[in-house]
């Protein structure tokens, strides 16, 4: 399988590690904010994010590279806006490379690969509509 592509799955664990962290450690701050409803949103989101590092990792494993253990860097904001925004931003830098990468599956005959970013692309895509309703 070609290295391009292996390393945009790479990426793609990076990423859903860090946010998974990011949101996660929001989940906490905001108990701290008086807003349980977000909390739980980004105690689900976190969770979810997780099962997309595993999947990717698993699917990068049987590709033959080795999965990374580095989060992209992490982005906590101050207040519950700052936090949102910056998870509206980490969902459509994800939605974008999702997109490279099912690019990049289907060039190389890869319909396992395409199929899973597809299905973990309409999870971001959740998000992001989450994100967005949050900030209103």
């Amino acid at each position: 399988m070609a290295d391009e592509l292996l390393e945009l799955l790479n990426k793609a664990i990076a990423r859903e590690i860090g946010v998974s962290v990011q949101y996660m450690w929001q989940h906490v701050m905001a108990l701290g904010m008086k807003s349980p409803e977000i909390k739980d949103v980004f105690e689900d989101i976190a969770i979810e994010e997780m099962k997309h590092a595993e999947k990717i990792a698993e699917r990068l494993f049987y590709l033959g590279g080795i999965p990374t253990t580095k989060p992209t860097p992490i982005k906590v904001g101050e207040s519950l806006k700052e936090m949102i925004e910056n998870d509206l931003r980490a969902e459509n830098e994800a939605i974008g490379l999702y997109k490279e990468i099912i690019d990049k599956a289907s060039e190389k005959g890869d319909s396992t690969t395409r199929l899973l970013f597809e299905e973990i692309l309409t999870a971001e895509e959740e998000h992001k509509h989450t994100f967005t309703i949050l900030l209103k």
